[in-house]
């Protein structure tokens, strides 16, 4: 036996990894910089995506007068302006060179002079009696000058002190719009700033407000702008000093098409020059000078000079602490200024124009719906010379890349076989369609004529994310279409070419009956992350891949429900009354049928009974002969002089040929054992007790419970379902295999004849009946 355990539990290598910056591998030479940042855009231009922010080496941030001040514009945020400066300073140990342009003085200023006025006029006794005293008495206006004078060098000391916690240095440079102007300052201001960066000194820059003169308006030379506020120097310094990005931080989440607040506002993700003319402006911040059409007029300017340019919140408090570092990894952000327009729709505008189209296909008659989806079947055969053409490119380009692994390859690959078989299960799909959307599942006469009726409905805009299995799409697809819902569908890059013929196949379909637009490919460089912050648009998230993925999207999608789970941790129970031959089959079944799958088995649990039988010796004997890696529970590790390799985690699914035995010492040890260290994925009982079983069936809260069947089983397919979007764990809505019907809400409809509450009170005339009526079938064969 203990032969058996050795010959099965072969150590694997494990590769030491490299301490090295996980984005940027090359040393910067900088001593306090560990990385450097290759350039993916020309020097000069602008990014055209979001994603190249991550390659920004010189960044200006922009902190307006609403960011820094309090409500009270009495003071400073400080802890605002603290998650701000950490940031800063995180990216500036990166190896990035920041600089910052502050608003603040005026609002430090005029908190000191307010307190020295009070001191003055010998207001001590009232600071210390009471704030009635205080709020009677009357202070003089502030002159702004005045305040920034006071305020400039307690605002500096506080940017010192901050940046001192994170080991970084600063430098104050106040500028008036003469340091642009005149050439030899220019010279000066340029060449300090080099120098500063060059030594890795964050400058912080602001206009010399103490004695500034008044913005003039309109006063912008041809091609040049004048410095009137913080916006256009933040502009004209990105600009001067060939930065790769601009960040303006403000109070409001980035630029809207009206004024924010208002019915019909809508943030705009990327904004484009020559869009200006579509955009209305609310009013300006109380705090500050510029206002968002100076923000808009600021950010062009610097675009059109070679800088990027975002525009985002920095006083959400659910923000602040990552807006600069999510902007600068590329995240969907506040509102990105580009040049290049794309080609195609937006993922907002594809998402509208899904919801549009997918309220028309809810109301297609069944048959409707279901000869789309036919068509599209018979488009799977017809066109499969096209969709494995595609399919090969997409293998051939995974291949030589060497990025994918054997199992995923796998999925990856279509073949004629895998073509028909979709296209028999897309036939199923549309058959159950019949009965879907529309159907009355009660009816109830609440009183006399009037009745009340619950009916099936789409769920609305669906959001499926998949790796590397383009046979998920059309099998989506179907059940999107048989359910009425819009459906949003976002592949893996290592399936492009078969993806983009099966999405073009799919609107194919749908164009019999004019919905071609419900179904739409995100084809654009969408992060998932960003995808899933679109919870005004999309109604239900499935993530169709590893459980990291689903992991990661359950993370991301914060105001979006996601229909799935994050790990298969499949248990088999093998009891002390089971039969040799049917444990045997099960446990072969369940782990190497497909090691990969979620329903795959990951962890054995034997019966403490069965160490010293011919059933544990066979069970070892067919493991080693599938080369299935065995990992040892602690208790089944202390039966034995020599175990294989012990188990760091019960809770570990491992997606390969290997599994975990634990030993327990009954039934209800089992189940336990289950509920502590299983996902309520999948979990199986094998015994001949059917007491013993009923027990185990009913006490175990898994999503799918087996007595002596494979944990394969848990499938939409074996099911009947026809196809499936998944598995979900949840407790509430879908639960298990998750077909048609998991894509399906109710709503209530109430049909009355101008009845009225007041009809049934104590006074009224009408009495409550509550009468349940008998369902007909909505759609007779």
């Amino acid at each position: 036996m203990l032969q058996r355990l050795a010959l099965c539990s072969s150590l694997r290598s494990r590769s030491l990894q490299a301490n090295v910056c996980p984005r940027f591998p090359t040393p910067f030479h900088h001593s306090k910089t560990h990385c450097t940042f290759p350039v993916t855009h020309s020097p000069g231009k602008s990014a055209a995506h979001r994603s190249e922010l991550r390659q920004a080496k010189r960044i200006v941030v922009k902190l307006g007068s609403a960011v820094v001040t309090r409500g009270d514009e009495c003071g400073l945020a400080l802890g605002r302006l603290a998650s701000i400066v950490e940031q800063v300073a995180v990216l500036q140990n990166q190896g990035r060179e920041m600089m910052i342009v502050t608003s603040g003085a005026v609002a430090f200023g005029r908190q000191r002079l307010r307190h020295e006025i009070l001191l003055s006029q010998s207001v001590r006794q009232a600071l210390h009696s009471g704030q009635n005293q205080l709020k009677e008495m009357s202070l003089p206006v502030l002159e702004a000058r005045a305040c920034a004078a006071a305020g400039q060098s307690g605002l500096m000391a506080l940017y010192e002190a901050m940046f001192t916690q994170y080991s970084t240095c600063t430098a104050q440079i106040l500028v008036t719009n003469l340091d642009f102007h005149d050439e030899q300052k220019r010279r000066n201001l340029n060449s300090t700033l080099h120098e500063l960066l060059r030594m890795n000194i964050v400058p912080i820059i602001n206009t010399n407000d103490a004695v500034v003169p008044p913005p003039v308006p309109n006063s912008d030379l041809q091609g040049v702008i004048h410095i009137k506020d913080n916006d256009s120097l933040a502009a004209r310094l990105a600009v001067e000093m060939k930065a790769d990005l601009l960040i303006a931080l403000s109070d409001v989440e980035g630029l809207y098409d009206s004024p924010p607040g208002t019915d019909d506002a809508k943030l705009i993700d990327i904004f484009y020059p020559g869009d200006q003319q579509s955009i209305r402006y609310g009013s300006k911040s109380k705090v500050g000078i510029g206002g968002m059409e100076a923000k808009v007029k600021s950010a062009l300017w610097a675009l059109q000079g070679g800088t990027s340019v975002v525009i985002a919140n920095g006083t959400d408090p659910k923000v602040t602490g990552h807006v600069i570092t999510d902007i600068v990894e590329g995240k969907k952000v506040g509102t990105f200024f580009s040049e290049v327009k794309p080609a195609g729709p937006t993922v907002e505008q594809q998402t509208e124009m899904a919801r549009q189209a997918g309220r028309t296909l809810a109301t297609l008659h069944p048959d409707e719906r279901g000869e789309i989806i036919c068509r599209l079947a018979d488009l799977l055969t017809e066109k499969k010379d096209e969709i494995l053409s595609a399919n090969k490119r997409d293998m051939e380009t995974a291949a030589s890349s060497g990025r994918l692994s054997q199992p995923l390859l796998a999925r990856l690959s279509l073949s004629t076989s895998k073509l028909n078989s979709l296209a028999i299960g897309l036939r199923q799909i549309a058959v159950s369609s019949r009965d879907s959307v529309g159907q009355v599942l009660r009816r109830t006469r609440v009183a006399n004529n009037l009745e009340l009726e619950q009916i099936t409905v789409p769920i609305g805009v669906l959001l499926v994310i998949f790796e590397s299995r383009p046979d998920c799409l059309p099998q989506v697809s179907a059940l999107a279409i048989a359910s009425g819902n819009a459906l949003l569908l976002k592949g893996g890059k290592e399936a492009a070419n078969t993806n983009r013929i099966l999405h073009q196949l799919t609107q194919e379909a749908l164009s019999i009956h004019g919905v071609k637009d419900a179904i739409q490919l995100v084809s654009t460089r969408e992060e998932v992350e960003d995808l899933c912050r679109l919870d005004k648009m999309i109604d239900l998230i499935i993530p169709r891949g590893s459980s990291q993925l689903v992991r990661d999207i359950q993370r991301a999608a914060k105001g979006i429900p996601v229909l799935g789970h994050s790990e298969g941790i499949c248990h088999v129970y093998i009891d002390s009354e089971a039969c040799i031959e049917k444990a045997i089959d099960i446990i072969k079944d369940s782990k190497c049928d497909y090691p990969a799958a979620c329903n795959a088995m990951e962890t054995l649990l034997l019966h403490r009974d069965l160490l010293r039988t011919p059933l544990f010796d066979q069970i070892i004997d067919m493991l080693r002969v599938e080369q299935v890696k065995i990992h040892a529970g602690p208790r089944f590790a202390s039966y034995l002089t020599f175990s294989p390799s012990e188990v760091k985690s019960l809770r570990t699914e491992y997606g390969d040929l290997e599994c975990c035995i634990e030993v327990v010492d009954s039934m209800q040890d089992a189940v336990d054992h289950i509920h502590k260290y299983g996902s309520s994925h999948t979990d199986v009982i094998v015994t001949d007790n059917e007491n013993t079983a009923e027990q185990f069936m009913q006490q175990v809260d898994s999503a799918c419970v087996f007595w002596n069947a494979s944990s394969r089983f848990a499938d939409g397919y074996r099911f009947g379902l026809g196809a499936e979007v998944g598995i979900s764990t949840a407790r509430i809505h879908a639960r298990g295999p998750v077909g048609l019907e998991g894509l399906l809400t109710t709503k209530w409809v109430l049909r009355g004849e101008g009845h009225t509450v007041a009809e049934f009170s104590e006074a009224g005339s009408m009495k409550y009946l509550h009468e349940n009526i008998p369902v007909p079938q909505r759609f007779p064969s």
